[in-house]
Formats: structure tokens, sequence, C-alpha cells
């Protein structure tokens, strides 16, 4: 193997990173795959997304009202913990170009 330059290949091992087996409540899916809205903060959309740096990588969590598809709150983190899925509000890149009043979404606690 050596001689021919032959590398074996290996598979790296599944390992199942979501637990279904919680007792925690699970929430209805209430946009049920229809992302449009009629006005402004009547629909808002979180998610995290992974950027990966010199130094590492970093976690940044954003919401984004799906009225005017713009980024209404963010947050950036170097660790992924339950605190950036609840700080997105906390930084906001649009609040004062923003055409409507901003407020707290009602699923975010």
């Amino acid at each position: 193997m050596k001689d021919g330059d032959i590398r074996s290949k290996t598979k790296k091992k599944y390992k199942a990173t979501t637990n279904s087996k919680h007792h925690w409540s699970v929430y209805p899916n209430l946009l049920n795959q229809q992302f449009e809205a009629d006005e402004p903060n009547q629909v808002w959309v979180a998610d995290i997304t992974y950027i990966w740096t010199k130094e590492g990588w970093l976690y940044l969590a954003s919401i984004m009202d799906l009225f005017s598809r713009k980024i209404v709150g963010w947050y950036l983190s170097e660790r992924m913990t339950k605190e950036l899925s609840v700080h997105p509000s906390a930084k906001s890149s649009t609040w004062s170009d923003s055409p409507f009043e901003p407020r707290e979404p009602p699923c975010i606690e």
C-alpha cells in the first residue's frame, strides 16, 4: 500500500446530536411551511449558523421579519449555549431604519 500510495478510506461513525426522548414540550409548527407575511412584525423566524474563522468557530443567531426579509436582531458568540438562541434581539442592525416599531416576538421568552 505504501509503495502504491494507497490509503484506506475510513467512515466516520454516525453520532446522533438530537435527543428526541425528552420531557420538554414540543411546540406546534405554526407556520406549516408558509413563509410569507402580510404585514410587518407578524412573523419572525430565527436561525443559527456557524462561521469558521482563523481563531475558531463563531456562532451567529439571527431573527428575520418575514414581511420585509430584514434581520431585526442578531447575536454573535464564541460558544453555542442556550443564551445564543434567546439573545438575538439584543443586538440589532436595522432597528433605526425600520419603517415599523420593533417589538418582542411572542415566541421568545
